[in-house]
């Protein structure tokens, strides 16, 4: 454990692979299969796995948990208490651990404090998700949504700037356009 660290409080089981330069911080859980990236920060309480993928520079805040099915890719922020589900009709005394539905999480999306991602859907690239937000279908590269049911009001920037309709960046002038899948920078 030479290249990351894990506070004295928290557990990895056997069978996770942790890559370089992430911090494990206190009273976490990672539970065998979970897969987590390089120079990743795990806040206070964070319950990973089993079978969690996350990709190289995400910070997850205090109180989250990662289930089964749940990917993040890269650079991906999860504000403190964000929760995701992982069947779309749970039952205490009905077992439906075969219905986990996966949830991705893609490159450089941000979900605020205290929202909801229910299970089965995809937030594209550089997507900010409100804080409380409840998140039930798929979200757009760039879209910022908030709500309950969170619905789309804006366009976000690769660095998180709100777009306005020249979709502009205000911070680094990079230009954005729509296509279907949500906007797209031309490098």
């Amino acid at each position: 454990m030479s290249d990351f660290y894990v506070h004295e409080t928290a557990m990895v089981d056997d069978g996770v692979n942790v890559g370089a330069g992430t911090k494990i911080w206190h009273f976490c859980h990672v539970l065998a299969g979970s897969r987590i990236g390089r120079d990743c920060v795990l806040g206070q309480n964070v319950m990973i796995g089993p079978d969690v993928e996350i990709g190289d520079g995400c910070k997850v805040q205090n109180n989250v948990s990662l289930y089964k099915g749940v990917t993040l890719e890269d650079g991906v922020f999860c504000g403190p208490s964000c929760v995701f589900t992982n069947v779309l009709t749970p039952r205490a005394f009905v077992e439906r651990k075969d219905e986990f539905l996966p949830t991705l999480v893609r490159n450089g999306a941000t979900i605020g404090a205290n929202a909801t991602i229910v299970c089965g859907v995809k937030i594209g690239q550089n997507a900010m998700i409100g804080a409380g937000a409840v998140v039930t279908h798929d979200i757009k590269d760039h879209s910022l949504a908030f709500g309950n049911p969170a619905r789309h009001v804006g366009w976000v920037s690769r660095v998180g700037e709100r777009l306005s309709s020249d979709l502009v960046c205000p911070r680094t002038g990079e230009i954005y356009r729509e296509t279907d899948d949500g906007l797209v920078h031309d490098a």
